[in-house]
């Protein structure tokens, strides 16, 4: 199977070893958070995200966060190399589906370079612009990823993120969005 073109081709944060695991609340609130973004409910940032698996070529659906930002779109690895992130890296697209819309997307890794101004110059700022300090309590404390903004070099080796495009009918993801950095 060839690798898609917008895949960089740069071994796993991990270093080749398993998944990362999420804590064990995730095991837990995804399956719910699943039935309800597939209801519809808007849940803040969240979405479903839909992947073939890298290895049993079956789809795949996760609830995940989707970072906004003047007309751009990222999705967090927020657990670090889990399965959905391999999965992503493997396909290079996706389909998000967002209050029952679903949409056909290519996703490209950012490098650690990139993701570490992502982390620093575009994450940080966004959050930190969420009222009451929570954005910061969410991803720092609730979700254990405070070194998104006190580390961003740190982040960037641990916490893989992609950017997400429009997929054309075509077949290739929609060019519009220069690279991050």
């Amino acid at each position: 199977m060839a690798m898609p073109a917008e895949q960089i081709n740069h071994p796993p944060a991990q270093g080749g070893k398993a998944p990362s695991r999420p804590p064990f609340f995730v095991s837990l609130f995804n399956p719910i958070a699943r039935r309800l973004l597939r209801g519809g409910l808007p849940m803040g940032p969240n979405a479903l995200l839909t992947v073939r698996g890298r290895t049993s070529g079956l789809d795949r659906t996760t609830p995940v966060a989707v970072v906004s930002i003047d007309g751009r779109r990222w999705v967090i690895a927020t657990f670090g190399d889990t399965n959905w992130a391999r999965n992503l890296r493997a396909a290079g697209r996706a389909t998000v589906t967002i209050n029952r819309r679903a949409e056909a997307v290519g996703a490209r890794e950012l490098s650690t370079t990139e993701a570490e101004t992502f982390y620093r110059d575009t994450l940080t700022p966004f959050v930190s612009s969420i009222p009451l300090g929570l954005g910061r309590f969410m991803l720092g404390s609730l979700l254990g990823a405070a070194e998104m903004f006190t580390d961003p070099h740190a982040a960037a080796l641990h916490h893989p993120v992609f950017e997400l495009r429009p997929w054309t009918s075509n077949g290739s993801p929609v060019d519009a969005a220069p690279q991050a950095g």
